[in-house]
């Protein structure tokens, strides 16, 4: 049993990364926190089951055309509505919550509710790991993670758009007096933390069903990881995966599987009482934000 629970919990540290990333690296960049992006990650799997379903579009295509959507609804989610109040905390966590709310409820109103909305896995199967069997698909979140980290690293590194979203992320002003269009970047930081969402909704999802309460979920997850880890941070994002996804791993083992979400309540509770800016993020930026 133990040995199945660290399994589990690495698989579960790297799944909570991945759905993660998109939030932490939109925030990082524009400073904006998208209380939408749980509705995006949702919004994704749904859109990718109607390709599919109601379409009969092929599958992979299915997932393209599910996370372009995706990223492109971010991106007019800022440009339209959270351009007008951003520099304002409030009133961004006010609007994009209640962008997100209205989605998920738009959803539920339409009847997307139910165990027949699934997405197929990739690969069908299981392998056995030191006599513990974990689905092939688990694994696949595992390597499609660590791509997607290995990805951004490259991309914020080496690209011309990359070395912008760090300008943007380490020092706006500076970023302005060079010609970068901050704007534009905060446009194109939506639009791709808004496709990292679905694509993590579209690996993991297939494990289980599409729901609208599915949402909270992921909002509520992405936002234990990113401010255990601290806001912008992705050392910290990946460290505070790690501890929030094994501390959910033992509490389902030992305790229940439906205290899972609690013990990621309860990170951040922790947290934002003894560490404000989490673990790796920095005071003086939260108090400016504050």
């Amino acid at each position: 049993m133990f040995q199945g629970t660290l399994i589990y919990g690495f698989v579960n540290s790297v799944t909570l990364a991945l759905i993660a990333l998109g939030f932490n690296l939109t925030f990082g960049i524009s400073g904006v926190a998208n209380f939408a992006y749980g509705a995006l990650y949702i919004l994704a799997a749904y859109t990718a089951w109607i390709l599919l379903t109601w379409l009969k579009i092929n599958y992979f295509l299915s997932i393209v055309l599910a996370v372009l959507f995706t990223s492109f609804i971010g991106g007019l989610i800022y440009r339209f509505i959270l351009l007008r109040v951003r520099g304002m905390p409030i009133s961004e966590v006010i609007a994009s919550f209640g962008i997100g709310l209205a989605i998920l409820e738009f959803f539920r109103f339409l009847g997307f509710v139910g165990s027949e909305y699934t997405l197929p896995v990739f690969i069908d199967g299981s392998v056995s790991l030191g006599g513990t069997y974990i689905d092939v698909q688990r694994l696949l979140i595992v390597g499609i993670g660590v791509v997607l980290v290995i990805f951004l690293w490259l991309f914020t590194h080496y690209t011309k758009t990359g070395l912008a979203f760090r300008g943007m992320a380490q020092e706006e002003r500076t970023a302005l007096i060079l010609g970068i269009n901050s704007d534009k970047m905060a446009t194109f930081s939506l639009a791709f933390g808004s496709g990292l969402a679905g694509v993590a909704a579209i690996t993991i999802l297939p494990l289980g069903q599409i729901a609208v309460e599915g949402g909270y979920s992921a909002l509520i997850n992405a936002l234990a990881v990113c401010i255990v880890g601290g806001l912008g941070s992705t050392g910290g994002v990946l460290v505070a995966a790690v501890l929030i996804g094994f501390a959910q791993s033992f509490t389902a083992t030992y305790i229940g599987s439906h205290w899972m979400m609690i013990v990621s309540l309860v990170a951040i509770l922790v947290i934002l009482i003894l560490k404000p800016s989490g673990l790796f993020g920095k005071q003086k930026e939260l108090e400016e934000r504050i």
